[in-house]
């Protein structure tokens, strides 16, 4: 067993749950991908690889990974479906370019003062920040 599935065995195992080939091949997908996927498009790279698993099986799978922090749930859009990636911090947040629709993540301060801005002037304390940013990439700004 890889040491991505060893950590993910551990981890669904100290929450009560077990190590099952649906849940395993949705990480492997998760894990190896370097972009956010919707969890249509999780279940037909997951399908590629066992045709048995099915779309209910791949959101069940997101929820709890979701649930014990080992994904993240983003929405990138208006009217669009939502995006898993791997878990990370606040502190790193998205870039989406509207000409070509990558998608990159930033790490800075930004969120920081936010939630420093908002406890502080609003009394608000924030328990998660989603910040997405639309604009132009360097590449799609070279090219106009």
């Amino acid at each position: 067993m890889s040491r991505v599935a060893t950590e993910l065995k551990t981890a669904l195992g100290e929450a009560g749950h077990r190590l099952t080939g649906p849940r395993l091949a949705v990480w492997d997908v998760v894990a190896s991908s370097r972009s956010h996927l919707t969890a249509e498009e999780i279940a037909e790279s997951v399908r590629d690889r066992d045709p048995t698993v099915n779309l209910s099986s791949v959101y069940r799978s997101l929820s709890l990974f979701a649930e014990l922090g080992l994904v993240r749930e983003s929405n990138l859009g208006a009217n669009e479906a939502s995006h898993w990636e791997l878990a990370h911090s606040d502190e790193s947040f998205h870039l989406r370019c509207t000409s070509c629709g990558k998608v990159e993540h930033h790490t800075g301060d930004l969120v920081t003062q936010v939630e420093h801005h908002l406890s502080h002037h609003h009394g608000f304390h924030a328990s998660r920040v989603e910040l997405l940013v639309h604009g132009t990439c360097a590449e799609c700004a070279a090219t106009s």
